[in-house]
């Protein structure tokens, strides 16, 4: 007989849950335990208006919070059922959870687990090692496992090829003085439990730089230093675009990532390129692939980063119907 998550489970999965990540690390994410099963909500206050105007970014994030808390979950031998949009009429409801039949981790699930402490975005440039082809596999195997798909952009003409869709859509947006003054909002000299802090922003972009970068307030380089001049790029897509198309890339992404963590690999997102519709397409029609891209990589072997912050668990929680 189906008894519920405990306030315990939901509060030790909820903790793995706000690790994932978001756009400026707004965390835009609640989440809710009623009647026995834990609920993944938007947080409508975290939106990002000039940024994200048409709510993909939050639903990729709450998609990446929800496979968090899956595996969580399954991690502690409590596995849940998952539906996705569950109330038509409360669409800020991404997603809820109730226990499914109680069994024990398997070796996979208790890797990538360990990996959510230890994943974060590195935005300095990486070392020149290439990624060797078992690590490029175990990454399109963990986007395949949650129904997208990854394209590995190799070879210098691909690379290229997509280095110009993504500098043209970070002009675009650059262009915007709401879209800059937003970032600068989020940007955190002093510590805080939200946003980017300046030291983990990276190095300042220069305009010979292969990829754009967004500029968060980290050091300047030497003037004409390359910044990394063959990243390993990777585009993740899902089959169609609608919401529910949106959180189910943000699921295959945290897998991504957490796999990318397991397997020794620092990963930072360039979103620009998915955030102007017009560039988007380019990239897909580049591609190849049926479906949308959703989200876009740059993989590599590199130095030790710093995470971001995140708020405490008490200040997500909405605790309902409780069972005990």
């Amino acid at each position: 007989m189906d008894t519920g998550f405990t306030v315990e489970q939901l509060r030790a999965a909820a903790t793995d849950a706000v690790r994932a990540p978001s756009l400026h690390n707004t965390q835009p994410w609640r989440f809710r335990l009623r009647d026995g099963g834990i609920e993944v909500l938007v947080d409508p206050a975290r939106r990002l208006p000039a940024t994200d105007p048409n709510g993909w970014g939050v639903r990729i994030a709450c998609g990446a919070a929800l496979f968090n808390l899956r595996l969580s979950l399954a991690a502690a031998g409590t596995p849940a059922k998952v539906r996705l949009r569950p109330y038509p009429a409360e669409p800020d409801v991404v997603a809820r959870l109730v226990p499914d039949v109680p069994r024990r981790p398997t070796p996979a699930e208790q890797a990538l687990h360990a990996a959510i402490p230890r994943r974060f975005s590195n935005r300095a440039p990486f070392w020149p090692d290439p990624v060797p082809a078992d690590a490029r596999w175990r990454l399109a195997e963990a986007a395949r496992a949650e129904q997208c798909w990854l394209e590995l952009l190799v070879g210098v003409s691909a690379v290229n090829a997509f280095a110009e869709i993504a500098r043209s859509a970070h002009r675009v947006l650059e262009r915007s003085p709401e879209y800059r003054a937003e970032r600068q909002e989020w940007v955190r000299a002093t510590p805080a439990t939200d946003g980017i802090p300046a030291a983990s922003g990276g190095p300042q972009g220069e305009p010979q730089d292969l990829l754009p970068s967004r500029g968060f307030g980290g050091l300047n380089r030497a003037p004409g230093r390359d910044f990394e001049p063959e990243p390993l790029v990777a585009v993740l897509g899902s089959p169609g675009n609608t919401a529910v198309d949106q959180v189910v890339a943000g699921q295959a992404l945290q897998r991504v990532l957490l796999t990318a963590t397991d397997s020794g690999l620092s990963v930072s997102m360039l979103s620009q390129p998915i955030e102007v519709p017009s560039a988007r397409e380019q990239l897909r029609l580049s591609l190849g692939r049926f479906g949308t891209p959703q989200m876009v990589m740059r993989v590599g072997y590199g130095q030790p980063g710093w995470p971001t912050p995140r708020r405490e668990v008490d200040e997500v929680l909405d605790l309902a119907v409780v069972r005990s």
